[in-house]
């Protein structure tokens, strides 16, 4: 699985340089400030990056509800499992 793991990242840096390389002419770039000229590769990039950054800023809230799920389901199912075995220690009656 690592080796899978490792082929496919050098894969990945492989297309990333050589897109890099093919898309090196500068492309105007407006924002609010300014004006940059800049490598095509470099807005890709960059956008790639605030794309994930924004997901991982999305994904963060339900990942910090469902932590916050299991602990507490974790804390109630160690009291039911302590309940039970306050159960079976009790004498059984007769009638």
């Amino acid at each position: 699985m690592r080796f899978i793991k490792l082929v496919v990242v050098i894969l990945i840096m492989i297309v990333g340089a050589v897109f890099a390389v093919l898309n090196a002419d500068p492309v105007g770039f407006n924002y609010y400030f300014g004006s940059r000229d800049l490598p095509l590769s470099l807005i890709v990039t960059i956008a790639l990056g605030m794309g994930v950054v924004l997901g991982v800023l999305a994904g963060t809230g339900k990942v910090l509800a469902l932590k916050r799920e299991i602990h507490s389901l974790k804390r109630r199912s160690q009291m039911v499992s302590e309940e039970v075995n306050n159960l079976r220690a009790l004498p059984l009656k007769e009638q």
